[in-house]
């Protein structure tokens, strides 16, 4: 039984009505501003890095560029923040000490200090992006997609939590990381999905009972999981939702690993191997579906069956490996049943 006997079709007609075509167009027109400030060079730097990529024409759509918006704090006038996500400070080596970036905390907003300095072998910034109201510094040798996508990208998409999709659409440049963001924000509930059948699985009797059903249940979840992540990253690459297309593609974006070959993992999954083992299969297999969409709508080719098996081997390594981490703190603390997020796996 489970999700393995579920045949293609009926599997396509149940998802249809639960997955929500308009909620993606929704996404992708959300309204967003960056505010920018500092060396106005800087700054027109990195809007024509952020805003490249719309066409060969070159042409920058309107609402693309009205979300770079340049601002001067010490202007004293008032600024209207009510769809702005962060602050971006452009300075050079030596700016950042005589800059009043205390003008910019008063905006309760993120404010990353991008640093430009040819002298630094490295790009550097903090672990985390900035909460409202505080700053943190990034420094990078030069402008550039390569020096900016480590930390100070990443934590620009962390400030833009709801609406990745829409920042993604209008800022190609953003697109790659937006995807990354998309993608794992999909594996971890695709993870969650299949822990918690995993769970019932090991329940003695109530696995019995409902286990097949869980499990057909976790692979329709997992199914509808993946294919809202395709058509999202679709989104963001400036494609219209489509959800027959997106169905049409899932088993291939991934190299051959879309919802039926994890139904066949899934399908032969052993309850007493573990429920972490589940939830890694889980897991690994959508994250090769969300990079194989990014390298589609990118690239306009499909990923590799090679490169497929080798994504999903290391994404279930890595899962695994949290998974075991985890299990080891609980039982470290006592086994309360609360990991690192306080909210089991």
């Amino acid at each position: 039984m489970g999700a393995s006997v579920i045949g293609a079709a009926e599997v396509f007609q149940r998802l249809r009505g639960s997955i929500n075509v308009g909620a993606v167009h929704a996404g992708a027109r959300k309204p967003f501003r960056f505010l920018l400030c500092g060396d106005p060079a800087l700054m027109s730097d990195l809007r024509g890095l952020l805003l490249d990529g719309h066409g060969a024409d070159g042409y920058v759509p309107i609402d693309a560029a009205a979300t770079l918006e340049t601002i001067d704090p010490a202007a004293g006038r008032t600024l209207n923040t009510s769809d702005a996500r962060c602050v971006i400070f452009l300075g050079r080596a030596g700016d950042r000490g005589g800059a009043r970036l205390d003008l910019l905390t008063g905006l309760a907003l993120p404010v990353l200090a991008l640093i430009v300095d040819p002298v630094v072998a490295a790009p550097s910034g903090p672990a985390q992006a900035p909460a409202g109201g505080t700053v943190e510094d990034y420094v990078v040798p030069a402008l550039s997609l390569e020096a900016l996508q480590g930390r100070f990208l990443p934590h620009v998409i962390d400030c833009c939590r709801g609406i990745e999709i829409a920042v993604g659409r209008r800022l190609p440049a953003l697109r790659e990381t937006v995807a990354a963001k998309l993608t794992r924000d999909a594996a971890l509930n695709a993870l969650k999905v299949a822990g918690a059948s995993a769970v019932v699985d090991h329940i003695p009797l109530l696995g019995v009972v409902i286990g097949a059903f869980a499990s057909a249940g976790d692979m329709m979840a997992i199914t509808g999981i993946q294919m809202m992540l395709m058509l999202q990253i679709g989104a963001t690459y400036g494609k219209d939702p489509d959800l027959a297309r997106a169905w049409e593609l899932l088993p291939i974006v991934g190299g051959g690993l879309g919802w039926r070959a994890l139904s066949r993992e899934l399908s032969g999954f052993i309850p007493v191997a573990g429920v972490f083992i589940k939830a890694a299969i889980a897991y690994a297999g959508t994250v090769v579906v969300g990079e194989g969409a990014r390298v589609y709508f990118q690239n306009g080719r499909h990923m590799s069956a090679a490169d497929g098996a080798k994504l999903y081997e290391d994404a279930k390594s890595s899962a695994l490996t949290f998974a075991r981490d985890t299990l080891t703190k609980l039982r470290r603390n006592g086994g309360n049943g609360k990991g690192p997020g306080g909210n089991g796996i």
